[in-house]
C-alpha cells in the first residue's frame, strides 16, 4: 500500500518514515529532492498504556505527522521474524516459518517482506491495531519490518569487502547480530540483555559457534550505542577490530551526524 499522485502539482516531494513499537515510535520526514532528512523526533509511551490512546496523542503532540506526504512508511519494530530463501518460500505457509521462533496461534496475522536485491523474503508479525489506527490516520500506506531494512543496508554495505564481518544492531533491551559476506546473510539472531555482561557473551557465543576469530574478524557496532558507552567499552575489550560502524559516507547526504545516523539507523535508511 502505497501513496501514489500522478498529478505533479499536488506533489510536496515529502517522504513521511515512522518507526513504531509498543515501547514509543521515532519518525522523521525526508525531502525527496535532495533525499536529506528535515525533521526528526522520538515519542517514548508510557509504560502499562493503552496503545491506542498514546498514539493519539502523538499525533496530537506531533502536528507535522498529519500533513500530506508523497510517500508514507510505517516501520514495524519488533524481532518477529524469520528470513527465508525465496527457493523454500511459499505465501501459504507464513506462519509456519515463525512457529520455531515464537509462539503462533492460528488467528495471527502474518506478512512477509521481499529482499528482492538478495532473493530471501522476511516472514514476520505485524502489530494489527497500529495498522488499523494508522488507517484512520492516512489514506494509505507501505509498511515493512525493521528488520527488513536493517539487514537489507547491512549486506548492501557487506558487499565492499570478501571478509566476514559481524554487525551488531543495539537497542534498548535488545540487540540485533548480522553476520555477512559479500551480501550474502550468514547470521542473523537477536537477544534481549540487561548488562553488558549479557552482551558481550551472546557477541562471543555467536563469534564461537561460527568459529570467528575474534582477534581478526570486524565488528560493527551501530544503534543506540556511543563510544562512550560501556557496552561499547566491553565489545573492544574482547574483539579487537571492533568500531563503530563508518556512515560518514551518507553523513553529508542526509544532513545528519554520524552518532544521528547510527542511533537511527534503520528509520534513516526506510
Amino acid at each position: 500500500m502505497v501513496v501514489t499522485n500522478n498529478d505533479i502539482t499536488q506533489k510536496n516531494y515529502k517522504k513521511l518514515s515512522i518507526q513504531v513499537s509498543l515501547s514509543g515510535l521515532s519518525f522523521c520526514v525526508f525531502d525527496l529532492l535532495t533525499n536529506k532528512v528535515l525533521t526528526t523526533n522520538t515519542v517514548e509511551f508510557p509504560k502499562n498504556s493503552v496503545l491506542e490512546e498514546v498514539l493519539w496523542k502523538a499525533f496530537v503532540d506531533n502536528i507535522i505527522l498529519s500533513n500530506s506526504y508523497d510517500e508514507i512508511v510505517v516501520i514495524h519494530d519488533n524481532n518477529l521474524n524469520t528470513f527465508v530463501p525465496n527457493s523454500l518460500f511459499n505465501e501459504d505457509y507464513l506462519g509456519s516459518y515463525l512457529q520455531y521462533n515464537i509462539k503462533v496461534f492460528s488467528t495471527d496475522f502474518f506478512a512477509s517482506d521481499f529482499l528482492k536485491n538478495h532473493d530471501m523474503h522476511n516472514v514476520y508479525v505485524p502489530y494489527v491495531n497500529i495498522n488499523n489506527f494508522l488507517l484512520d490516520q492516512f489514506e494509505s500506506f507501505d509498511y515493512k519490518n525493521c528488520n527488513t531494512v536493517l539487514v537489507n543496508k547491512i549486506l548492501e554495505l557487506s558487499s565492499t569487502t570478501t571478509e566476514k564481518q559481524v554487525f551488531v544492531h543495539f537497542q534498548n533491551n535488545n540487540f540485533q547480530i548480522i553476520v555477512a559476506k559479500e551480501s550474502n546473510l550468514l547470521l542473523f539472531n537477536s537477544f534481549e540483555y540487561s548488562t553488558p555482561e549479557d552482551f558481550i557473551y551472546y557477541i562471543l557465543f555467536t563469534y564461537e559457534q561460527l568459529q570467528l576469530n575474534p582477534d581478526t574478524v570486524a565488528l560493527n557496532l551501530l544503534g543506540a550505542l556511543t563510544i562512550e558507552s560501556e557496552y561499547y567499552t566491553i565489545a573492544y575489550k574482547y574483539i579487537r577490530n571492533c568500531s563503530l560502524l563508518n556512515t560518514s559516507a551518507i553523513s553529508s547526504t542526509l544532513g545528519k551526524s554520524e552518532d544521528e545516523i547510527r542511533n537511527h539507523f534503520i528509520l534513516f535508511h526506510s
